[in-house]
């Protein structure tokens, strides 16, 4: 088995986690309707820790779903990237990045910023994970839908989406092999035109110079060193929302996102759930009460 087929496999299996409970944590059902609003406003909380959990998840369940060669295992790495590789195979490094999803609280927040230049190197697939509680605000985490594509379209579909000077810039990292581990940067940056009207028709002019493809993102060093240009000689912001998901416009996860959105639990659709917790909607929350009677204590 190669890497290629290795990550083919993987993401077959992975596809298969949709509507599966996950056992890793599990909050009790309100007893009362003021319970079940209380839980609905902080059960949010919870999604940095179910997303480590799910990480390691993926990989154990990886290694159980499949027989992989002999010697191999995929493993959970923190913070490296990606969050599970496949330990053991020879050739590239092989790997799954997991994102997660949890729809009744926000957009999807997660970001994916690592360099086309570094994808080149490794076979890597991106997995998002939605996940909502079984009873929408109590019990095990529900993986809700999956999706996965390869992080190189992702990573493509990004710097397309955000890249476009002079107003807004996309740039890889800087070359820092040569540095210890823990201090090498994989991860493309997003900077924003500040300027006034007077510099930024400048800007434009200094950009039309370089000719047609001008606004084409690459990653090649001779285009990355006329963007350093650019941005060193005119004022430029770091934009620390760069590289959401949720504004990379790559189709199939648009797709994804108005699925999961359409998608009934608990007999109401995600979005019909995250308009009715919004506006505390006492039928609704109503039905995620326990019915069952109280333990009788003494």
């Amino acid at each position: 088995m190669d890497s290629r087929t290795a990550l083919r496999t993987a993401e077959a299996e992975i596809l298969q986690l949709k509507g599966h409970i996950v056992d890793v944590i599990d909050v009790a059902r309100p007893r009362d309707l003021q319970g079940a609003l209380e839980l609905a406003r902080i059960i949010s909380k919870l999604s940095p820790l179910v997303g480590n959990l799910l990480e390691y998840t993926v990989a154990q369940y990886l290694n159980a779903s499949h027989t992989w060669p002999s010697g191999c295992r995929w493993v959970r790495q923190d913070p490296d990237f990606p969050d599970i590789v496949l330990r053991g195979l020879p050739g590239r490094p092989t790997g799954v990045e997991i994102k997660t999803w949890f729809p009744l609280a926000t957009e999807i927040t997660a970001r994916f910023r690592d360099s086309q230049t570094i994808l080149k190197t490794n076979h890597t697939k991106v997995a998002m994970v939605c996940w909502v509680p079984e009873h929408i605000v109590a019990g095990r985490p529900q993986i809700v839908d999956v999706w996965v594509d390869d992080a190189m379209n992702v990573a493509k579909a990004r710097d397309t989406h955000y890249h476009s000077p002079p107003d807004y810039v996309v740039m890889e990292p800087e070359d820092t092999t040569a540095r210890t581990r823990n201090l090498q940067q994989t991860n493309c940056t997003g900077h924003r035109f500040q300027g006034s009207s007077r510099e930024f028709a400048r800007a434009q002019a200094f950009v039309d110079a370089w000719g047609k493809r001008a606004k084409v993102y690459r990653p090649d060093r001779g285009y990355q060193t006329q963007l350093r240009q650019l941005t060193g000689r005119f004022p430029y912001r770091l934009d620390t929302n760069f590289a959401k998901m949720d504004r990379i416009v790559l189709p199939s996860l648009e797709e994804f996102k108005a699925r999961v959105l359409q998608t009934r639990c608990a007999g109401l659709t995600l979005e019909e759930w995250t308009k009715a917790l919004a506006r505390e909607d006492p039928e609704a929350l109503s039905a995620l009460v326990d019915p069952s009677p109280p333990a009788v204590v003494g």
